[in-house]
C-alpha cells in the first residue's frame, strides 16, 4: 500500500508539473499572437496578379520589386540592382545586381530572372498591356548572375522608371503559359512581403518576409479585404473593420476633425475624363465630336459638386509635373461654342432638341466601372451639361468593360513618373493602354521623338508640341484630376503625405517596410 502510495503521489506531482509547463507554453504563445501587427486594407479586387502582364494593382509592390524603385519624390532609385552605368555610345544599360536576394521560396535571385521577365513582357503573344515600355529594347546580355546589360535602340531615360517592373522567378515560370499559370493566384517575388492565402471576392493576406534583402518589415501580416463599394468602405473603416482606405470626397466628412482617424488628401496625377471609342461608327466618322463635346463641359461645376475641390480642373494628361503646356488650348467651358462648332461640321438641332446628322442622332452611352461612385457621379453631371447644348448621353455601369464595342467610357488615367508613362501607351497607335483606337500619325511621332532624346530642352519642346496636337484631334474629353483620400487608424504610422500618388491612388505603400501600428 505504501508502494502505491508513493507511486500515486510522483504520478501526481509529474502531471502537476507538466499542467504548469502546458499552460506556461499555452500563455507565452497567446503573448507571442498578441504582439503580431496586422493591416487590414480596403481594396478593390483582383482575378491575377502579374506585374509583367498588368500594370494595375497596389498589391504588386508588396510582393515584387524591380531593379529600380521609386523615392517618396518619385524619383528613380536603386533596388535589386546596386548600381548602373550608361554607355551612350551604344545606349547600353550596365546593371550590377544585389547578391543577397532570394525568392520567397528560398531559391537565389539572378540576372536571369531579369531577363525572363523582360523578354516575357516584350513577347507578344503574351499580350502584355506594358510592352510597348520596352520597345526600344534590342539585347538583353547576362554577363554573370549578378551582371546584366541591357541595350536600347535609342536613348530613353524613361527606361529607367519602366525598370521598377516587379520581376519574375524564372524557375517557376519558363515554358509555361504567363497568362494562364497557376503562379498568378499564388506569385512568388523577392518583395517585403509574401503571399499566405487568398480567399476569392473576399482577402488576400500576406505575412512579413523576414528575409527581405533591406530589412524587415515592421508591420506581421497585410490583409488586402476586398470592398468594392466606395460607400461600404467608409462603413467598414467607421466600424473599425480596415485600417487603412480611401474614400470618396462626399464621405469624407465622417472622418475629418474626429480624432479617431487620421486623414490623408494626397495629390495625385490621376485625371478622369470621357474616352471615345474610335471604333464607334458616330466618333470614327465624326472626328470633330470630341473636340465640339469638350467645349460643353463646366469641369469647376463639377469639381466643385462631386469633388468638392478635392481635385483640379484638367486639360492635359501630362499638366502634373515639368513637362506641362500651360499655354495649350483648354477647352474651357463655352456651350454656345460647342453648339457653333457641332453646327460648323453640318449637326442640326432636331425638333426634340437633339442634334442629327445625315440621319445620325447625336447620342451614345458613357460606361462607368461598377462600384465607382464618383465617376458615375461625375459621368451624370455631364449628362445633364450635353443636353443642355443638345446631345443625348447616357450612363451605364457596368461590372465588365468591352472595349471594343462600347460607345465611350468615363477613364482614369495619369503617372507621376516621367511624361513617357501614360501617354506612348494610351495615345500611340495601337499600343498596349490604347482602349480608343485613337491614332494620329503627328503624335505617334511627336511621343517617339520625345522618348528617344535624353536631351531635357528637346523633350520639353517635343512633349508641350504633343500636347498642341492633342487639342487639335482630341482623343478624350479631359475633365478633372483627382485627389487621393485615404482614412486610417491614428496608430498607423509612416505614410508619407507629401509623396505625389499615381492612377487609382497607386503609390502609397512605397515605403512600407518603415509603418507601423502602434
Amino acid at each position: 500500500m505504501k508502494v502505491n502510495k508513493r507511486l500515486i503521489l510522483g504520478l501526481a506531482l509529474l502531471m502537476g508539473i507538466l499542467l504548469m509547463a502546458g499552460c506556461g507554453g499555452a500563455a507565452k504563445k497567446t503573448s507571442d499572437a498578441a504582439k503580431e501587427t496586422v493591416l487590414v486594407y480596403g481594396s478593390g479586387d483582383y482575378s491575377s496578379i502579374n506585374p509583367a502582364l498588368y500594370e494595375h494593382g497596389e498589391i504588386n509592390s508588396l510582393i515584387f520589386s524591380g531593379l529600380t524603385v521609386h523615392d517618396k519624390d518619385n524619383k528613380v532609385i536603386p533596388d535589386l540592382a546596386e548600381s548602373w552605368t550608361l554607355d551612350k555610345a551604344t545606349n547600353t544599360y550596365t546593371f550590377k545586381l544585389r547578391k543577397d536576394v532570394k525568392w520567397h521560396d528560398g531559391q537565389p535571385f539572378s540576372a536571369e530572372d531579369v531577363k525572363f521577365t523582360l523578354e516575357t513582357i516584350m513577347n507578344p503573344k503574351n499580350a502584355s498591356e506594358i510592352a510597348s515600355n520596352y520597345e526600344d529594347i534590342t539585347k538583353i546580355e547576362v554577363a554573370d548572375n549578378t551582371t546584366l546589360k541591357i541595350t536600347l535602340k535609342a536613348p530613353n531615360v524613361a527606361m529607367l522608371d519602366y525598370l521598377t517592373i516587379g520581376i519574375l522567378p524564372k524557375h517557376l515560370l519558363e515554358g509555361k503559359d504567363i497568362a494562364t499559370d497557376k503562379f498568378n493566384q499564388f506569385p512568388i517575388g523577392t518583395g517585403p512581403y509574401k503571399m499566405a492565402s487568398w480567399d476569392k471576392g473576399q482577402s488576400i493576406t500576406l505575412v512579413k518576409n523576414k528575409d527581405f534583402y533591406i530589412k524587415e518589415p515592421k508591420i506581421d501580416k497585410v490583409i488586402f479585404k476586398i470592398v468594392e463599394d466606395t460607400k461600404a468602405r467608409a462603413l467598414q473603416l467607421k466600424s473599425g473593420e480596415l485600417d487603412l482606405a480611401q474614400v470618396t470626397p462626399q464621405d469624407l466628412n465622417q472622418f475629418e476633425n474626429n480624432k479617431a482617424f487620421t486623414v490623408y488628401n494626397m495629390k495625385t496625377s490621376d485625371y478622369r475624363g470621357i474616352m471615345y471609342n474610335f471604333n464607334n461608327p458616330l466618333f470614327k466618322v465624326n472626328r470633330e465630336l470630341p473636340n465640339a463635346l469638350s467645349y460643353a463641359i463646366d469641369r469647376q461645376a463639377i469639381l466643385d459638386s462631386v469633388l468638392l475641390g478635392h481635385g483640379k480642373v484638367a486639360y492635359s494628361p501630362i499638366q502634373v509635373g515639368e513637362y506641362n503646356n500651360p499655354a495649350m488650348e483648354k477647352f474651357d467651358y463655352n456651350p454656345a461654342k460647342a453648339k457653333a462648332e457641332l453646327e460648323k461640321a453640318g449637326w442640326k438641332l432636331g425638333q426634340d432638341g437633339i442634334y442629327a446628322k445625315n440621319g445620325t442622332k447625336l447620342s451614345f452611352t458613357v460606361v462607368c466601372k461598377e462600384g465607382d461612385r464618383v465617376r458615375a457621379d461625375i459621368a451624370n453631371i455631364c449628362v445633364q451639361q450635353f443636353k443642355a447644348i443638345g446631345v443625348d448621353m447616357k450612363v451605364a455601369v457596368q461590372s465588365k468593360i468591352d472595349w471594343d464595342n462600347q460607345d465611350a467610357y468615363l477613364i482614369g488615367w495619369g503617372s507621376p513618373f516621367d511624361p513617357d508613362d501614360h501617354t506612348y501607351k494610351v495615345f500611340g497607335t495601337g499600343k498596349g493602354n490604347n482602349y480608343s483606337s485613337y491614332s494620329n500619325a503627328k503624335v505617334d511621332e511627336l511621343l517617339t521623338k520625345a522618348r528617344e532624346t535624353d536631351v531635357k530642352a528637346d523633350r520639353l519642346k517635343y512633349y508641350q508640341e504633343f500636347q498642341t496636337e492633342l487639342t487639335k484631334d482630341m482623343p478624350y474629353t479631359f475633365i478633372t484630376y483627382i485627389d487621393a483620400l485615404y482614412v486610417a487608424k491614428p496608430n498607423l504610422q509612416g505614410i508619407t503625405p507629401e509623396t505625389v500618388l499615381g492612377h487609382h491612388g497607386v503609390g502609397i505603400f512605397w515605403n512600407v517596410t518603415d509603418w507601423t501600428i502602434q
